[in-house]
């Protein structure tokens, strides 16, 4: 899960599983796999940052480093 804050300051939590696709319109648009959308005050290069220490602190960077070795 992900702290963000839409464009009126409020927080939320968003779950990062969810996320499809992440675009800048200039605002950051961040549309989920249910098709809705949410508009935030981050930039795109942050929420990709979030996202990425998220995946590292459960585990996942590193355990699809370990598959990826593995294959080569």
């Amino acid at each position: 899960m992900i702290k963000l804050k839409r464009l009126n300051g409020e927080s939320f939590t968003v779950n990062a599983f969810m996320i499809e696709q992440i675009q800048s319109y200039p605002d950051t648009t961040i549309t989920l796999i249910n098709g809705k959308k949410v508009v935030v005050k981050e930039t795109e290069e942050d929420v990709t940052e979030r996202i990425t220490a998220y995946y590292k602190r459960i585990g996942i960077i590193h355990s699809l480093s370990e598959v990826k070795n593995s294959i080569e």
